[in-house]
């Protein structure tokens, strides 16, 4: 184990996991304490939404790689039809995940 490469991995991959893991414990300590109809925790899950719909925005309208090649009616579409799968399925994310996902492929396929 000689190869500098592989220990470059290494340390990576231990820091960040060190780096993470503390902040994980120090939540699962801390959040035993919270009521869940608090004040704090929602003001948590509306950052955490507005976090991960940020991400989906630019996802969508500002691709890059693959994604940058497949026209905008699909992508909107694609989440369009995923977002009401996940209402219908009573709001299950991987539900949305997956036919999301699996109608951008296959409007990619048919291109």
């Amino acid at each position: 184990m000689s190869d500098p490469v592989l220990w470059t991995y290494i340390v990576i991959a231990v820091a960040g996991w060190l780096a993470t893991d503390i902040w994980r414990w120090l939540g699962v300590l801390l959040g035993n304490r919270l009521d869940e109809d608090s004040e704090a925790l929602q003001w948590v899950r509306a950052v955490a939404t507005a976090l991960v719909m940020a991400v989906t925005s630019k996802l969508v309208f500002f691709p890059t790689g693959t994604l940058a090649h497949s026209p905008l009616w699909l992508r909107v579409g694609s989440l369009g039809i995923g977002f009401i799968a996940f209402l219908l399925a009573g709001q299950r994310v991987i539900v949305c995940v997956l036919v999301s996902i699996s109608l951008l492929l296959l409007g990619l396929a048919m291109l």
